[in-house]
């Protein structure tokens, strides 16, 4: 810009040539203070022009860098939004996951909560078989017998201990998937209300 200041100046100066010589008293040092005055401004609106350009040049620069950082804000977040919905599809997809374990898992406890609702059955058929051949053998305790009945009670008693540990451990699994389940829905909830609008 200076360069282009001073090239003005230069064409200002050599487009306005001193007039002839005029007989004295003429208007030639008019002229000449004319041509100062012309060259005077000349320069100053060159420099001023220049300072603009500068200023102008700044701005820009500046400008610049701060479009150059926002095009890296934007990349940086576009990124974190791509990677939070794929840890979110994730999330998601090993919830399913977790869902039809959890779902086959209730499927198998309620088979097992009816088996042992048969063996409870059979083992009070069990008992009451027991109490019956009780009050038969009451009045003649035969050796044969008596042996068979202690053996039969032996065994009932067994399965007794047995179908109470068992149920047990059915009545443990069922709470245990009645929690898991209240986490999961928690945890859908949570990704439904992460996944809605702001």
């Amino acid at each position: 810009m200076a360069v282009l200041a001073l090239c003005l100046l230069w064409a200002l100066a050599t487009a306005v040539r001193p007039a002839p010589v005029a007989p004295l008293g003429g208007p030639e040092p008019a002229q000449y203070e004319e041509l100062t005055l012309l060259f005077h401004g000349a320069l100053q609106l060159g420099q001023a022009l220049n300072g603009v350009y500068r200023a102008t040049e700044a701005r820009l620069t500046e400008a610049g860098r701060i479009l150059g950082l926002f095009d890296r804000a934007l990349e940086f977040l576009g990124t974190e939004v791509s990677q939070g919905r794929d840890a979110a599809q994730e999330i998601r997809t090993s919830l399913s996951e977790i869902q039809v374990e959890e779902d086959a898992l209730h499927l198998r406890a309620e088979a097992t909560a009816r088996s042992l609702g048969e063996v409870a059955r059979a083992q009070q058929a069990l008992r009451d078989t027991v109490r019956r051949l009780q009050v038969q053998l009451r009045g003649a305790w035969l050796g044969q017998a008596h042996q068979e009945f202690e053996t039969l009670k032996a065994r009932a008693d067994k399965q007794s201990h047995l179908l109470w540990a068992l149920t047990g451990h059915v009545q443990r699994q069922q709470r245990e998937m009645a929690e898991q389940q209240q986490w999961l829905q928690q945890i859908q909830q949570r990704l439904h209300t992460a996944a809605l609008p702001a």
